[in-house]
């Protein structure tokens, strides 16, 4: 056997590994997505996602944060099972990705408990992340679809879920807050709480173990 040869049989030996995830494990990291989806809505539902008020703040924030947890038990499991793949290109997507969303969740944390902080410059780019981080999770979204490790709707849904950014900001810049607000909370009930249930309950489509 060549050594070319050999470490192509490793990393195939490796991506199936990594694909086998047990069902428990997937449902828990699934489960985690929904939930800080659902904390996310229902404090944008009720704050809205600029709120005015120090309650309102923190509220919004926290529950902001519970959502970048959440997608971060994504993250988790789409290393785990190589949703998008298995080359070095798709592995440093969810590389990057990390990086981006644990910045964001620096911002979430910071602005919520520190408000002598918010009107800081370093704090205004650390803000960037967070569309950054969500712009991050569409092209992956895209990734996964083309990509086709995982199965029915987990294929198609996680780009359902990951157009947030892409639907909620221009509806607040074309119809307001207020409907820009609605449009928001609710897609995160549509696109990630839904998503986490999907894999919840059929964990094997986005394991080989099915």
């Amino acid at each position: 056997m060549t050594e070319t040869t050999r470490l192509h049989a490793q990393r195939d030996t490796h991506a199936t590994s990594s694909a086998r995830l047990a069902e428990p494990v997937v449902r828990r990291l699934a489960l985690g997505l929904s939930s800080g989806a659902l904390i996310w809505s229902a404090a944008s539902f009720v704050y809205g996602f600029q709120p005015t008020t120090e309650m309102g703040v923190k509220i919004t924030d926290l529950g902001g944060l519970a959502f970048q947890f959440g997608a971060w038990s994504l993250l988790v499991l789409m290393s785990r099972t190589s949703a998008v793949g298995v080359t070095r290109t798709a592995r440093a997507m969810l590389t990057v990705e990390r990086v981006l969303l644990a910045l964001a969740m620096a911002w979430s944390l910071i602005h919520a408990l520190f408000p002598a902080s918010r009107d800081t410059v370093w704090l205004g780019v650390l803000d960037v992340f967070w569309p950054l981080s969500m712009l991050g999770m569409f092209v992956i979204g895209i990734k996964i679809a083309l990509t086709g490790r995982w199965r029915g709707l987990a294929r198609v849904w996680p780009l359902v879920a990951e157009s947030w950014a892409v639907v909620t900001l221009p509806a607040m810049g074309i119809f307001g807050v207020q409907a820009g607000n609605i449009v928001g909370s609710s897609h995160l009930l549509v696109g990630y709480a839904t998503l986490g249930l999907i894999i919840a309950f059929r964990p094997e489509l986005v394991s080989d173990e099915g």
